[in-house]
């Protein structure tokens, strides 16, 4: 699963690198959120394979740390990264006039750019107040990566002030993130019901099904999953939620944003097409 996850990413980082019809902010943040895909399932699941081989499963205090900082950095920034692409919709949608207008490469820049300082910041905060609290003697982890839940069910003392912080800094950063996604959806969703011809609003919604998918996914798990109190924590059925959002998340995400994606599709036999016809005209001018 990891190896297809990163061929099906790269594959989206090379399909839009070699296809002139896809230089488009679309595929420009597609690309971005493959990249970030990458990082994110390798920030867990070499650990986690590797543990699976070994009889002695273990990390260390600050190789934990690490690890927290980087899935909380690469979960904040995809949030972010999910309600530019939600934006870029809106306008291709809402405004088409000045789509190209209004995201220019300097703007596209600067939303990728934000969504990581976001995910940055919001990462560093939760690493520091969840290893400033003292741990108790037993240090097993009931999980097969270091996350705050799992975490807090080892300290020694009450924890409700790293749970504020949880619902306060990481609550509202995902709830805005949602905010925007929700309010982009919302107009575009208002715009395609005044489309009068049913194939344009079938071809508007195609462009975004794929999107809403991966973002009820992602959603849907992360805030199950920190978005409650203490008492429910480390619980074995909470891996199996934690596996959806590191691992299966980013398998899928690749094929739902190509196979669904005419364009992508498209782009993919005309690049295969051409590979071929240069391969023809070398082996003709070589024999």
């Amino acid at each position: 699963m990891y190896i297809i996850t990163l061929a099906g990413n790269i594959f989206i980082i090379l399909i839009y690198k070699l296809s002139p019809t896809l230089q488009k902010p679309m595929y420009f943040f597609l690309a971005n959120f493959s990249v970030l895909e990458i990082f994110y399932i390798s920030s867990t699941s070499p650990k986690m394979l590797s543990d699976l081989l070994s009889e002695y499963k273990w990390i260390s205090f600050y190789g934990c740390a690490a690890q927290l900082y980087c899935v909380l950095f690469l979960a904040g920034t995809e949030f972010y990264i999910l309600a530019t692409m939600s934006y870029d919709r809106y306008n291709a949608i809402c405004q088409p006039l000045l789509y190209t207008i209004i995201m220019n490469k300097k703007t596209c820049t600067q939303l990728i750019a934000g969504s990581w300082l976001i995910g940055a910041s919001n990462a560093l905060i939760h690493t520091i107040f969840t290893f400033s609290v003292p741990f108790c003697s037993s240090h097993k982890l009931n999980s097969f990566f270091c996350d705050v839940p799992v975490l807090l069910k080892l300290a020694c003392k009450d924890t409700w002030l790293n749970e504020l912080i949880v619902f306060i800094f990481g609550g509202g950063m995902t709830s805005g993130s949602l905010i925007l996604t929700i309010i982009s959806y919302a107009k575009i969703i208002s715009t395609i019901l005044n489309i009068s011809s049913m194939s344009q609003r079938k071809k508007a919604f195609s462009t975004c099904t794929s999107h809403l998918i991966v973002v009820t996914i992602f959603y849907g798990s992360v805030f199950f999953m920190y978005l409650r109190p203490k008492s429910s924590y480390g619980k074995d059925e909470d891996k199996l939620v934690a596996v959806m959002y590191t691992v299966i998340a980013p398998l899928l995400n690749p094929f739902i944003y190509s196979l669904r994606n005419q364009e992508v599709k498209t782009a993919v036999r005309k690049i295969v097409y051409r590979s071929l016809s240069s391969a023809k005209m070398r082996n003709r001018d070589g024999s």
